[in-house]
């Protein structure tokens, strides 16, 4: 298994789409030169930006998180150009780049250092060979302050690796059940 560089993630992004919209170089500073929480392509991965949809943990309607029967009214849905994380809780949001995922391919995906020295953890499973869809990212603060995401610019980086060999099933062939999600998506039993 190797970790695949910039020239590999370059080349699979533009003449296969495994990610779109792609940004090709990293980007530090927004066109007004302000900084940015950096995005785009690095040295040994994609660093994935979080779009302007969120769904905030609350507890108001006392329900129980349950995977198997998930109840919506445990998040609260914001559109905004950042989301404010209430202390000790979390958000769901989405990526604002869709994924394909080559066959041979499984990516981790981490949380930026910028965030995670604020106290803000990114949680995101493997995109597993052959899945495609929008990355549903977990925000957590861990602090006992407000914290504040900013929607289109960077969270997460996501590293591809290359298996010697094709697995034998993959996501697709299996009918995963998050395969081409779109949106932030809760869980499904």
């Amino acid at each position: 298994m190797g970790v695949h560089s910039d020239s590999w993630i370059r080349r699979k992004a533009l003449e296969e789409g495994m990610i779109e919209p792609f940004v090709e170089t990293q980007v530090r500073k927004a066109s007004s030169e302000e900084p940015v929480v950096s995005y785009g392509l690095s040295s040994y991965g994609y660093d994935l930006r979080v779009s302007n949809e969120f769904k905030i943990f609350t507890n108001v309607f006392h329900t129980v998180v349950d995977p198997k029967l998930f109840d919506p009214r445990s998040f609260v849905d914001v559109t905004a150009d950042a989301c404010i994380i209430p202390p000790n809780s979390f958000a769901l949001a989405r990526s604002v780049e869709y994924f394909r995922i080559p066959r041979s391919v499984i990516t981790i995906c981490l949380g930026k250092s910028t965030y995670a020295r604020c106290g803000i953890i990114v949680n995101v499973t493997p995109f597993e060979p052959e899945w495609e869809g929008h990355v549903t990212l977990e925000i957590s603060n861990t602090t006992p302050l407000p914290a504040k995401v900013y929607a289109n610019e960077g969270l997460a980086q996501v590293i591809f690796l290359e298996a010697a060999e094709p697995c034998e099933v993959s996501y697709a062939e299996r009918n995963g059940k998050y395969m081409r999600q779109r949106g932030i998506t809760c869980p499904r039993p």
